[in-house]
């Protein structure tokens, strides 16, 4: 391992249920989108399933035709609906904090549009050095190289798949649809409860290195 007290440390977040609960944010825009369109949509069952793209849930509801079209409206609906409805998750704040009290970086990588994901994080007061939206698991190794991330914390086995494919120590909260044993068998390095606890491993992650 290198080591990590002689260089600065960057440090890469997922943002839907890593950074903030998004749920009631996205239920209430599915539900707008499904009453302007009149297709049915279960917005209930959605939330249980966020981390992948906007177009693998709406392929659920829409032909594959409309699954675009639909993507785009739902983009533009969203910033009206979804942001002031949006917490932050417990420890989000803390855990940026975290970060840069060692002299790190944070960079936020999602697969959420990157103008939304900056809208929820201005809303909240929530400060990464970067933020990096559209890309889904392993594709998000792409951004964490860039941004030389050498840890990546996530909620979502795919979150796990895109720190590994990065060579990043891929750090799991069990704060999203994948359970704690869902997410050590994906191959998580670290599995949290939630953000509270990344301050202190943090500390203990680096006295180690």
């Amino acid at each position: 391992m290198a080591d990590m007290t002689s260089r600065p440390l960057t440090v890469g977040f997922d943002l839907d249920m890593t950074l903030i609960d998004s749920r009631p944010g996205i239920r209430a825009c599915y539900r707008a989108l499904s009453e302007r369109t009149g297709t049915y949509i279960d917005a209930d069952l959605a939330v249980t399933r966020l981390g992948p793209p906007l177009a693998d849930e709406l392929v659920n509801w829409f032909p594959a035709e409309q699954v675009a079209p639909m993507s785009e409206l739902y983009r533009e609906m969203y910033p009206t609906i979804a942001i002031t409805a949006t917490p932050a998750l417990p420890g989000a704040r803390e855990a940026i904090d975290a970060v840069r009290e060692t002299g790190g970086r944070t960079v936020v990588v999602t697969a959420k549009y990157e103008p939304n994901a900056k809208l929820h994080l201005s809303h909240l007061g929530i400060e990464p050095d970067a933020v990096v939206g559209d890309l889904w698991a392993e594709q998000k190794a792409r951004a964490l190289r860039e941004h030389g991330a050498g840890v990546y914390v996530g909620d979502h086995v795919g979150d796990v798949r895109g720190a590994r494919a990065a060579g990043a120590l891929s750090v799991a909260v069990a704060t999203g649809p994948c359970s704690a044993e869902e997410l050590r068998t994906a191959g998580a390095d670290v599995v949290l409860t939630d953000l509270t606890q990344l301050p202190a491993w943090l500390t203990e992650y680096r006295r180690a290195a």
